[in-house]
């Protein structure tokens, strides 16, 4: 079943070509309940962010009625306001809604403290909300970061250099979202950040997915909710425009690893995985234990 969008996001003109999408009209003269899944985008480039999501979560064959969110406290200036106008909501408009699933992206702002950001107080209050109100949250890098220091107390750590590359990871124990992926699974990293891995590991509400030999802790469950400290929805050509981005600033910045081949061109290693990931996260965490009424 497909991924439901309006014709008019950019995401729709990308993924027709590839992905089973369905506009919003078509949608609704079908008998099925769809998935409801809220998307709090909270990276500056947000149409980028949309695509590389949706592209993933076209892939299923649910059907999924996608709400995107963004914050009202800080408003970032890279987006159009018309495309926020138009395709984003506010916390305050959907109060009183629940959700099958909701994602929360990363944000490009590790080296402050949580309590710094502009917008920690916005956020905590939708965290607080999608424990009670959506069956399963996928929180990604400085997200995940944000969700286990909100909801576990796990602290921030800043790294030596930046974790920037494709990185392997291992399964440290197994779970439904780790269904059919390979032993060792690719992840793209891009972040200056880590975690306190003795407080993750002495909790007993965490739960350990996949670990990495240079990246360490990288996917975490709790009862319902999943945490993930890399960027599996890049896309193929992501971590090098941030490479060339930081270049042209004139930053000291070390090429990503594992990444270029030997013409110095990205190769696309971690799609399979990525797919698998949220594929199996919407199957298994969303879809099987959502109730088929919303209330």
């Amino acid at each position: 079943m497909p991924l439901v969008i309006p014709e008019e996001i950019p995401a729709f003109a990308l993924l027709k070509q590839n992905a089973f999408i369905m506009g919003c009209d078509r949608a609704k003269s079908q008998d099925i309940r769809p998935l409801e899944v809220l998307i709090i985008n909270l990276m500056p480039t947000k149409i980028q962010t949309e695509n590389q999501i949706l592209s993933l979560l076209a892939n299923s064959p649910l059907q999924v009625n996608i709400t995107l969110l963004s914050t009202t406290s800080y408003v970032g200036k890279n987006t159009p306001k018309s495309h926020l106008d138009r395709f984003y909501v506010n916390f305050e408009s959907i109060l009183d809604k629940k959700f099958d699933g909701a994602i929360v992206t990363g944000a490009p702002i590790e080296h402050l403290e949580f309590e710094s950001v502009k917008y920690w107080g916005e956020l905590s209050e939708i965290m607080n909300f999608l424990k009670t109100h959506c069956t399963s949250t996928l929180y990604l890098c400085w997200g995940a970061m944000a969700a286990l220091y909100h909801f576990h107390k796990i602290q921030k750590t800043a790294l030596d250099s930046k974790l920037f590359g494709i990185f392997e990871h291992f399964w440290v124990e197994q779970d439904l979202i780790l269904n059919g992926l390979d032993e060792i699974v690719k992840i793209p990293h891009s972040r200056h950040s880590g975690i306190n891995e003795e407080q993750v590991r002495k909790n007993k509400n965490l739960k350990i997915l996949l670990e990495g030999k240079e990246s360490g802790i990288t996917a975490i469950k709790d009862t319902k909710d999943f945490f993930i400290l890399g960027h599996p929805e890049y896309s193929k050509e992501t971590l090098d425009l941030e490479y060339k981005r930081d270049l042209d600033k004139g930053l000291e910045i070390a090429k990503p690893q594992n990444y270029y081949n030997a013409n110095q061109e990205p190769v696309f290693s971690w799609r399979s995985s990525a797919s698998v990931l949220f594929s199996n996260w919407l199957n298994f965490a969303v879809y099987q234990d959502t109730p088929f009424i919303l209330q």
